[in-house]
C-alpha cells in the first residue's frame, strides 16, 4: 500500500467523504455530503494540522486517516486527533488500517507533537494493539465512545 497525502490526490474527496458519511453520520445526524465536502477540503492546505492521508492499492483507493486539531466538540482542550480511520470493506483485515494510523503517529511525532487523541465507538482493541491507551468513557451524540491517547 502506499500512502499519500490527500493533497496530491485532492480527486478522491468525493469517494472518501461517501465513506466517511456513510460510515459515521449517525454521529452528526445533521449533517450533509456537502457540509462534509467542504470540510475536507480545508485539508488540502499546507498546514499538517489538519490534513489527510490517504491509502492506495496500485490505483485503488483503500482507505484513510487524518489528524485534526479536535474531534469532540465536547472535548477541545484536547488536541491533536487522530480521525477518520477508514478501510474500505473489501481491504479490511489486511493490515491496511495499522499501516494508516502508524503512518499519522511517525508524522504527528516528527512535527513535534507529544500526544494524540481519538475515539471510538467500537474499535478499542485494534488501538490497544497500536499502542494507544483507554482515558475514559462516555456518551458522545447519542453514542458510548472511549476516548483514547498515545503518547508518541
Amino acid at each position: 500500500m502506499n500512502i499519500l497525502n490527500l493533497q496530491e490526490e485532492p480527486q478522491q474527496i468525493g469517494q472518501l467523504v461517501e465513506w466517511h458519511h456513510n460510515e459515521w453520520s449517525y454521529l452528526n445526524p445533521d449533517g450533509s455530503i456537502e457540509q462534509r465536502t467542504e470540510k475536507m477540503k480545508m485539508y488540502l492546505e499546507p498546514d499538517f494540522v489538519p490534513s489527510t492521508f490517504i491509502g492506495k492499492d496500485n490505483d485503488a483507493l483503500i482507505g484513510s486517516a487524518a489528524i485534526v486539531k479536535c474531534d469532540m466538540d465536547t472535548h477541545e482542550e484536547l488536541s491533536p486527533w487522530l480521525a477518520s480511520v477508514y478501510v474500505s470493506t473489501s481491504h479490511r483485515k489486511h493490515g491496511y488500517g495499522a499501516l494508516l494510523v502508524k503512518h499519522i503517529m511517525q508524522k504527528a511525532k516528527a512535527e513535534g507533537i507529544r500526544t494524540l487523541y481519538l475515539f471510538t465507538p467500537s474499535e478499542e482493541d485494534f488501538y490497544t494493539r497500536l499502542g494507544w491507551i483507554k482515558k475514559s468513557e462516555e456518551s458522545y451524540r447519542g453514542a458510548a465512545v472511549i476516548i483514547m491517547e498515545v503518547n508518541l
